[in-house]
């Protein structure tokens, strides 16, 4: 397993990212990069330990009481390009309880990294996009970072971050937080997936191509992700270097509840649903994870004995028993093919979960595997009482 990222050959880091050609000075938006994936959590102390034993991530900064923060604490954790942000409050009249008391465990923040972020906000505001903070510049001794925010689905907000200018752990208020370095179990974040309203889906399409720039990818709709009791649809914009992906989903009418209409019932809203992290071996990273604790989604063994399966997946890097065994995903397209599993929900409410994923070229999501993996959710939706 890749301890390092420099062991991480350009090409592989291509296929985590989906690297592709582009003209940043032709953009209108320039996304760089995700900056961090932000959490409100109902204790943040205990949720940062969990990544660091589950997934394998490094502390590398903290904000709290100790540091003058006093409404909340703040842990930064890392693995890879992956940074993840973990929130909680402190102070009984923190606004991250009344947060945490609506949605609960959930991402409050998909940060992205810009080349310039006043360009960034005059192009979004232009376009009808709601700002939450204006421009602005905070400073320490390690430099300056240049910020601002705009609003997106639900109570989900994207920090833009310039911290060309910038030095320290993570930002001004943070201190460097040596955390016990860890065995890596993934390298970037793949991809975000969004949950909206039913008629949303295409609204929010729109905002991320006109406010953002982004571009469409693929689209979802119909018998692509249905079984024969619930459905969805779903689309996915890209920012102009394919680093930044966020498909989008929303429920379709079907005889019962779908995953989609569970998660906004549960979390009370539009968000982030799942997160999916590109690793380069996904066989290691499940075991190591399944060892930890953390539970995955199962595929009956049906799904592997398939002969329709192995003559559309030809050879892959892992025979199909030792999939079979690890109940993971293959799925091929006309780029390549990729490997991925699911956890189950990892909070007390049956709304975020992870998505492991393994590239080797292909740029898709898996679309093969759409309906065992939804009849998987919907076993899991079934003993939870929701389907």
């Amino acid at each position: 397993m890749t301890d390092t990222i420099d062991d991480v050959t350009f090409d592989q880091m291509r296929q985590l990212v989906g690297l592709v050609d582009y003209d940043e000075t032709k953009d209108p938006f320039p996304v760089k990069a995700m900056d961090a994936v932000v959490f409100v959590a109902g204790n943040a102390t205990q949720t940062a330990w969990f990544y660091q034993h589950a997934f394998g991530m490094t502390l590398v900064a903290y904000s709290g009481p100790e540091t003058g923060m006093r409404d909340h604490k703040s842990f930064v954790l890392k693995a890879g390009s992956a940074r993840f942000v973990i929130n909680g409050g402190v102070a009984p009249d923190s606004p991250l309880h009344d947060h945490h008391r609506k949605h609960g465990d959930g991402v409050v923040d998909l940060a992205l990294e810009v080349a310039d972020v006043d360009q960034c906000i005059a192009h979004a505001r232009a376009q009808g996009a709601t700002v939450l903070e204006e421009p602005h510049d905070v400073a320490d001794e390690f430099g300056t970072v240049r910020m601002a925010a705009i609003a997106a689905y639900g109570e989900t907000r994207h920090t833009l971050i310039d911290r060309s200018r910038y030095s320290g752990p993570y930002l001004p208020g943070y201190v460097e937080k040596a955390g016990r370095p860890r065995k890596r179990l993934f390298q970037a974040v793949d991809h975000c997936v969004g949950n909206v309203e039913l008629g949303k889906m295409d609204y929010w399409v729109e905002f991320y191509n006109r406010v953002m720039g982004f571009v469409n990818m693929a689209e979802f709709v119909g018998d692509d992700i249905a079984t024969d009791y619930s459905a969805l649809m779903s689309k996915v914009v890209s920012n102009g270097n394919h680093r930044v992906k966020f498909p989008l989903n929303e429920p379709a009418i079907a005889k019962r509840k779908s995953q989609i209409d569970e998660y906004l019932e549960f979390y009370d809203g539009a968000g982030c649903q799942h997160i999916a992290l590109a690793t380069n071996d996904i066989i290691g990273t499940v075991t190591a994870m399944r060892e930890a604790g953390v539970e995955f989604l199962d595929t009956p063994d049906s799904y592997y004995d398939d002969p329709a399966l192995r003559a559309r997946i030809g050879e892959v890097r892992v025979p199909i028993e030792e999939l079979k065994r690890h109940r993971i995903l293959v799925d091929r397209d006309e780029d390549g093919y990729l490997l991925q599993i699911f956890t189950a929900p990892i909070g007390d409410r049956p709304t975020v979960f992870y998505e492991l994923i393994e590239r080797h070229g292909s740029l898709g999501f898996g679309k093969g595997n759409f309906k065992a993996l939804f009849e998987a959710i919907e076993r899991e939706q079934e003993r939870r009482g929701n389907l």
